[in-house]
């Protein structure tokens, strides 16, 4: 079986053109992102044809589950796309089918190159059954008006605020006002992961507002663990910020693996750029995987 790694800003991925393929692929992320007995990534990428997109695109955690959103994953599938010729670099926009809806990524060039890929991520979504978050009575999921902003969850004996949206799939932020790398991420990250909170389990980022252009963050993400980036994070933290009136409608958020760029003017969709490279290809043997 073909792949590609492919990476943005240290979150890499295997991609995957399965057209043709039939597999049990939570099988094959499990084996494949092993980073001792696999290639090794934080996520497997499938490239599927759309009746309703240029193309359908899944995403498998190492952990087997899959994920509704990736960002990342999505400026790499497009940056693939054009670098195979299965995409026109000449286009302006390239369409992208995934379990949140169809996402669309501007081309933007200059000498005749593609200079970058802002990929549009959704509108943000609040109510606790679209996160989900079961706040309420009874810890049943309620639907409020509004935000749920600097909710007070317990952990390890540490009192978390908590700020919660869905980007298509489900994130909790936690802003601090230490530099992140002191935060004890490894420890509690998947204690708020699997916290009695979350239904369908959590994304968690912690993050520092420096200024009003640019937050520092780091990332525990849902079936994979910490990441040196997230993209849907990213949208998740320039929200909640813009929500806070941390910042304005485009700040940069810097993680370990690199610099991802938001927008978001208050309303409406999420605007997500940031690098995407192509690292190497190579062939996975058959015979360590389970066919389905």
């Amino acid at each position: 079986m073909n792949f590609t790694k492919v990476q943005g800003a240290g979150n890499d991925f295997i991609l995957v053109e399965a057209d043709k393929a039939q597999r049990d692929w939570s099988q094959v992320a499990i084996a494949m992102c092993d980073r001792h007995f696999g290639v090794g990534s934080d996520g497997l990428l499938l490239m599927l044809p759309s009746n309703n997109a240029d193309f359908q695109m899944r995403v498998f955690n190492p952990d087997g589950s899959e994920a509704e959103a990736c960002g990342n994953g999505l400026r790499c599938l497009v940056k693939y796309a054009l670098h195979k010729g299965l995409a026109d670099s000449k286009t302006k926009e390239i369409s992208v089918a995934t379990i949140s809806g169809v996402r669309k990524a501007r081309l933007h060039t200059a000498g005749g190159k593609v200079t970058t890929i802002q990929v549009g991520m959704g509108e943000p979504k609040f109510g606790a059954r679209d996160i989900p978050v079961a706040i309420g009575r009874g810890g049943n999921i309620s639907s409020p008006l509004k935000p749920i902003m600097d909710y007070p969850i317990k952990v390890d004996d540490r009192e978390l605020p908590l700020s919660f949206v869905s980007m298509g799939n489900p994130h909790a932020v936690y802003f601090w006002q230490h530099p992140v790398s002191d935060f004890p991420l490894s420890q509690l990250g998947p204690r708020v992961e699997q916290h009695r909170l979350f239904p369908n389990r959590v994304n968690f980022e912690v993050a520092r507002v420096v200024s009003r252009k640019q937050i520092e963050a780091r990332v525990w993400e849902r079936g994979v663990g910490e990441t040196l980036a997230c993209g849907s994070g990213a949208c998740a933290i320039a929200v909640l910020a813009r929500l806070h009136d941390y910042i304005n409608s485009k700040v940069d958020i810097k993680l370990q693996g690199g610099m991802l760029g938001v927008e978001w003017n208050g309303a409406g969709e999420v605007f997500l750029s940031g690098p995407a490279e192509i690292v190497f290809s190579g062939e996975w043997p058959d015979e360590n995987v389970k066919t389905g």
